[in-house]
């Protein structure tokens, strides 16, 4: 049997309802569902109810917007960092516990054998004072092998003068960072004297061990530690400077994966029956990698806030709301509506308006990230400044790298939240009594 239900314009529907209707159900139950969303989308006698409905909605919109497009520019410039680094830092570095490896050929086979290792190179590296005139700076001197060194790094892919093919064993040739070039004065062809920290007795008395290298080449790899501080020589070179003889400092690795380049090294070790010290290269930076998931974090909390804002802005449209609407929820009360479906019709109404918020701030952060460069290319244009200075920072455009557990932590989060501001109107709105709302009806 139908019954009447008579309610106000100012509820924006009018119609009949069936008594299924009044059983109990969850937040979707019809009843609950459908007058929620009438409530949404009806005009309203109070239009400052609307404004604010309107502006939570916009509010949680740009807050995700904002919240995705910043995290998006943070993950490409971790991207971009980490790639600078690998260029010249390898995946993973098997060393001797004394500093000399001598058996480096079977540690290198072993390590191979391993599915993940993608190639692997012997290296030399040893600190060095290198000068040229009236300058004379300190720098990591590595030597390496031309010919498997590209298995490891991307060094290679870096050469802005001459070529890693240029070092061949007793040619004594050099290859500098830009950074460490201009320090030094020197460009290719020029003569760099190399110092290490040896003593070699002579007749005359005990005297450095030093060595005259030519320049044959520069790469730049956008990260002053490697621009400014490394030098790249022949593995023989090196070993004749560093008296190693057929010994080398270590084994460099490639990895087909470089987030599980931390398992792969725990791996090794235990195969390598702890012979050896197998590390990987977040040891290298542990505390600057470190340092920016930090950053990270702290940054989506602050502009979380931007959301927590926002939400609270529903709670003051639906506490508005319910106060607006005390008869009508008075009228459904009498007619029979229980105070739990009374009470999901505002967490309907309060969920409906951070869905539609979160929704089109996905939408919008995402097509904004992913067009970020030129999004700000116009920015400069139009306005003629510049955010990002090629000469400071190294790159010339805005990175960005949209990650799907990013979104979708902004979006539930998003929703959540905006569901959980429901809450207290929502149960305001449950005590009320039908009494006393229709008195003075």
């Amino acid at each position: 049997m139908l019954q009447r239900l008579a309610v106000d314009n100012s509820t924006g529907f009018r119609g009949s309802v069936d008594n299924s209707l009044w059983s109990n159900g969850g937040m979707f139950h019809p009843l609950s569902l459908f007058v929620g969303l009438r409530y949404t989308r009806s005009r309203r006698r109070n239009h400052f109810i609307s404004f604010i409905s309107l502006i939570s909605t916009i509010g949680i919109a740009l807050g995700v917007i904002v919240l995705i497009t910043v995290l998006s520019v943070m993950n490409g410039f971790h991207k971009e960092v980490r790639e600078r680094i690998l260029g010249m830092a390898s995946h993973g570095d098997v060393q001797a516990l004394d500093g000399r490896m001598t058996d480096w050929r079977d540690a290198m086979q072993a390590a191979q054998t391993h599915p993940r290792v993608l190639g692997a190179a012997p290296y030399i590296e040893g600190q060095a004072m290198l000068s040229h005139r009236r300058e004379v700076t300190g720098a990591v001197v590595r030597g390496v092998d031309p010919a498997l060194e590209p298995d490891v790094v991307d060094v290679a892919n870096h050469m802005v003068a001459g070529d890693l093919a240029d070092l061949v064993p007793g040619g004594y040739n050099i290859i500098l960072g830009r950074e460490l070039a201009q320090v030094l004065g020197v460009t290719v062809g020029d003569k760099v004297t190399v110092i290490v920290p040896k003593i070699t007795v002579t007749i005359a008395g005990s005297m450095p061990r030093l060595k005259r290298f030519t320049v044959s080449g520069l790469f730049e790899v956008g990260m002053g530690e490697y621009d400014r501080g490394v030098a790249i020589v022949h593995i023989r070179d090196a070993a004749v400077l560093q008296e190693m003889g057929e010994a080398v400092s270590g084994v460099r690795l490639r990895i087909d994966d470089v987030w599980q380049a931390r398992r792969v090294a725990f791996e090794l070790a235990e195969s390598l029956s702890g012979r050896y010290r197998v590390l990987n290269w977040t040891d290298y930076h542990r505390n600057f990698f470190a340092a920016l998931k930090m950053e990270k974090r702290m940054m989506a909390l602050l502009l979380f806030f931007i959301v927590v804002i926002a939400a609270f802005n529903i709670v003051s449209t639906l506490v508005m709301m319910v106060v607006d609407k005390q008869s009508d929820i008075a009228i459904l009360k009498t007619f029979g509506a229980s105070p739990g479906q009374v009470m999901r019709i505002f967490i309907v109404q309060g969920a409906t308006l951070g869905a539609i918020g979160t929704l089109i701030g996905v939408v919008a952060g995402l097509a904004l990230a992913l067009n970020i460069e030129a999004a700000v290319a116009a920015v400069e244009r139009a306005f003629g400044i510049q955010f990002i200075d090629p000469s400071i920072y190294y790159i010339a455009k805005l990175p960005s790298d949209v990650q799907t557990f990013d979104v979708l932590l902004v979006g539930v989060g998003s929703f959540l939240l905006s569901l959980l501001m429901t809450l207290a109107p929502a149960w305001r709105a449950y005590r009320t009594q039908p009494a006393e709302a229709l008195r003075y009806e």
